[in-house]
């Protein structure tokens, strides 16, 4: 079976890698590192969901304190 397009890429880019690593010790070689990953909910979306629920129970214990 005929090799895709996508495979021949990453296919070159492993091998590139590969031979960019040859005769270079463990501390030569650049450490990759994984990025912390994101929330799936923008800060924002949290902030208003926060004010949503905390502002309506702020609002509904006034409401009964003074009414």
């Amino acid at each position: 079976m005929a090799q895709t397009l996508e495979q021949r890429r990453r296919n070159a880019k492993f091998a590139k890698d590969q031979e960019a690593r040859m005769g270079k010790s463990d501390g030569q070689i650049k450490k990759r590192t994984k990025e912390t990953p994101k929330s799936p909910i923008a800060p924002i979306w949290i902030v208003l969901l926060g004010f949503v629920v905390f502002g309506g129970l702020l609002f509904e214990a006034l409401s009964r304190m003074f009414f």
